[in-house]
């Protein structure tokens, strides 16, 4: 079964930006695969602006999140798997999702679940 975590964050993303707020990421940025602007850590997080205004190029996919933007001056690629994300939120008002941090389930469910019930037109 693919993770339900992408999903939640691209429409948490989209509800943010539809209400003309600002969708900010809180990325734990200890993971091994994420690439990050090492002066803009601290306690091993990164906070990232991503409305469109800020960034270019943003993918929100099912494994990572990925764009380009300036720090200090200096053209970046942002590279985040989704595993690390620990947060998105709106800016304005901290409205959002914060996920557990536990490791991604990648087992999956076994072969015995139970049936699931049946639905039938009751008149």
């Amino acid at each position: 079964m693919t993770s339900l975590k992408p999903y939640l964050i691209r429409s948490i993303y989209d509800w943010i930006t539809d209400n003309q707020l600002t969708p900010h990421l809180l990325v734990d940025a200890t993971h091994p695969h994420a690439t990050l602007p090492e002066d803009y850590i601290e306690d091993d997080k990164i906070v990232l602006n991503i409305r469109s205004a800020a960034i270019q190029d943003l993918s929100l996919g099912n494994t990572t999140i990925e764009f380009n933007a300036r720090f200090n001056g200096q053209p970046t690629h942002i590279l985040a798997p989704v595993s690390a994300v620990m947060a998105i939120y709106a800016k304005e008002n901290g409205k959002g999702m914060v996920f557990d941090q536990e490791e991604e389930d990648s087992t999956p469910p076994p072969e015995d679940n139970p049936p699931r019930p049946h639905l039938r037109v009751v008149k």
